[in-house]
């Protein structure tokens, strides 16, 4: 028998409206009522009927791209590139929804949002992609998702991903393959999934080869310039103790080590080795430009949306064989050299 809409509301002791309100992420509904809510209809497994909710078996043709602000790095914008291109191809449109995950009622802002476009689909990327409550609350209303890069959970949805890890670990090992023994580490936004994958990619390398890594050498960040500037001010800071090459987690960090090497007098690749990720369009300009990891982002919004828009996925979303691990590359230009001697 069919849970309705009724049946929810009868169960969690509020009116049907208040189940809508919830469903539809609109404002004005205590955190406590809910959480009774959205508890009620994971117990009874109530999945609306998307159909009944618009024109009887309509499709709206657009797919969401869900970001954490689409403005702040490379990431971002490959990302959009590559679901933009996609959705052409399939008679399909992108809706980016710029998501302010620093915000409280951010989730509520992009639930309201999605009740009101009507999407076939949404891409969500990290950090938003690793909220439970989040991911609760799109599969409460049937929402079909792709997930890109969450880092956990594989068998919760579709993905899309590259293992960062390796990635990680491989771009460590070019480094000590070159001789240097001290490498110091910048990290990214803790929130996102990529961080900690990154970060023990290069501790793998590390331990492997038997190279001690002191707490000092691994740095706070941020994935942007300025963290990478800073960071790279506290590790080069000391010329007696000083690592001989650095890991930055994303293209845009590694280009504020740079600068913080040039504003020491620290000739880079010369006494001075540096590395990215991501492959950012910036890493091919700046000078020296960057060895990095390339993450095809755009082929992984690409096929996001090719997961969205294929019926059998649509029939059946719990089916976790659509994932997708695409292959990644190590881009090898002048911001590295051997080990000073």
């Amino acid at each position: 028998m069919n849970v309705t809409i009724k049946d929810v509301a009868e169960a969690a002791g509020v009116s049907p409206k208040t189940v809508s309100r919830v469903l539809n992420g609109e404002a004005y509904v205590r955190p406590s009522v809910k959480e009774v809510v959205l508890e009620t209809i994971n117990r009874l497994g109530y999945k609306p009927n998307m159909a009944a909710r618009s024109l009887a078996g309509a499709r709206s043709y657009l797919i969401g791209l869900a970001v954490d602000d689409p403005t702040w790095s490379a990431y971002a914008a490959g990302l959009q590139l590559g679901a933009i291109k996609k959705c052409r191809e399939r008679n399909y449109h992108l809706v980016v929804e710029p998501v302010d995950t620093n915000q409280a009622e951010s989730e509520e802002a992009l639930m309201r949002a999605i009740a009101h476009l009507r999407l076939d689909g949404i891409i969500l990327v990290p950090p938003l992609c690793t909220s439970d409550s989040l991911l609760d609350r799109i599969e409460a209303i049937g929402l079909p998702y792709v997930r890109v890069a969450p880092g956990q959970q594989p068998e919760r949805s579709a993905l899309v991903e590259i293992d960062e890890r390796q990635a990680a670990f491989d771009l460590t090992c070019h480094l000590i393959s070159l001789g240097h023994r001290d490498i110091g580490f910048i990290q990214g936004i803790e929130q996102h999934a990529a961080t900690p994958l990154r970060r023990a990619g290069f501790l793998d390398a590390m331990h492997q080869a038997g190279l001690p890594v002191k707490p000092s050498r691994i740095q706070p960040g941020d994935f942007n310039f300025h963290s990478g500037l800073e960071g790279g001010e506290i590790l080069l800071g000391d010329a007696q103790d000083r690592p001989t090459a650095i890991f930055a987690s994303n293209d845009d960090s590694a280009m504020g080590v740079i600068a913080a090497a040039s504003r020491l007098g620290i000739p880079v690749p010369q006494a001075l080795s540096v590395v990215g990720f991501d492959d950012a369009p910036a890493a091919r300009i700046v000078w020296p430009d960057i060895t990095t990891v390339r993450q095809p982002l755009g082929d992984m919004a690409g096929a996001a949306v090719e997961i969205l828009v294929d019926p059998r996925y649509r029939a059946n979303m719990q089916d976790v064989a659509f994932r997708r691990v695409l292959p990644y590359e190590i881009i090898h230009r002048g911001s590295v050299g051997p080990c000073p001697t």
